[in-house]
């Protein structure tokens, strides 16, 4: 371990490793003409596709933690692209539902490709992707995740 990160806290090391991946990924997205929030959205829309859901802005945002607002502006940046397809919800007037274009879903998987074996590589001194310490890395992610954020009650001036 690096001099600049002994002794650091775990959410710095989150952040830090949340940057190195967030930066290895925009470099192997980009020949593909993809961001990293554009493949987040894309290939959580072709996992969701694949289990029969055609879902809305909002709920592709609440999957993927991105602000729906952003997702918005990403599903309009992707359909002008011509990898998306936004279209009127039948159920609900107010929204939107996301789906891939063919083309779309050509590119996403190409991208899945890529990120797989950048991420095997990422993950290689936890044993790759299939390794048993990435499962207990990504069993310990996950009940970070399922952890609520606690509300914090700011100081107060006496």
């Amino acid at each position: 371990m690096s001099d600049a990160i002994e002794g650091a806290t775990p959410g710095f090391l989150v952040w830090r490793l949340s940057m190195k991946w967030r930066v290895a990924l925009d470099r192997a997205l980009a020949p593909l003409g993809l961001t990293h929030a554009q493949y987040s959205l894309v290939a959580s829309l072709l996992g969701m596709e694949r289990a029969g859901l055609r879902p809305s802005q909002r709920a592709l945002a609440e999957h993927t933690g991105l602000e729906a607002l952003y997702v918005s502006k990403l599903a309009r940046g992707l359909e002008a692209a011509g990898l998306v397809e936004r279209a009127a919800d039948p159920s609900d007037s107010r929204a939107v539902q996301l789906s891939l274009t063919v083309e779309g879903r050509a590119a996403t998987g190409r991208a899945v490709e890529v990120v797989r074996q950048l991420v095997n590589g990422l993950l290689a001194p936890l044993g790759g992707l299939d390794g048993l310490d990435t499962e207990a890395f990504t069993q310990a992610l996950t009940a970070l995740l399922d952890v609520p954020v606690p509300a914090v009650t700011g100081s107060s001036k006496e």
